[in-house]
């Protein structure tokens, strides 16, 4: 018996390059953003588009090879991810105190 529900089937329509495809231009994207971008907040979102891109490429190929591992997996990530926005954004608020402004440029003022 085929234990495929229907929502995986629908899933299953769209060939599992184009995920990979779609998960990989948002990893650019995300990576381009923390490479280039300055403000401190942009460079948290950019963080977690890559995040994501991963997440969605476990979730894709969980579906597809019928393993709820993968699922597993993204769950944790969500959790690190936001233990990780929440101890960032302190952080940002706190260097917003102390230096006023968000800028990573201005983070070298903050050295002995």
């Amino acid at each position: 018996m085929n234990d495929i529900t229907p929502l995986q089937d629908q899933l299953r329509l769209v060939p599992l390059e184009h995920y990979v495809f779609l998960c990989l231009v948002l990893f650019s994207i995300g990576l381009t953003g923390v490479l280039l971008r300055r403000n401190l907040i942009n460079v948290f979102l950019s963080l977690e588009l890559m995040l994501n891109s991963v997440n969605l490429l476990a979730v894709s190929f969980s579906v597809y090879y019928n393993d709820p591992n993968g699922q597993a997996f993204v769950f944790f990530v969500m959790v690190v991810a936001a233990a990780e926005v929440a101890v960032g954004l302190a952080m940002l608020v706190m260097i917003y105190r102390n230096v006023h402004t968000v800028d990573i440029n201005a983070l070298n003022d903050l050295k002995w």
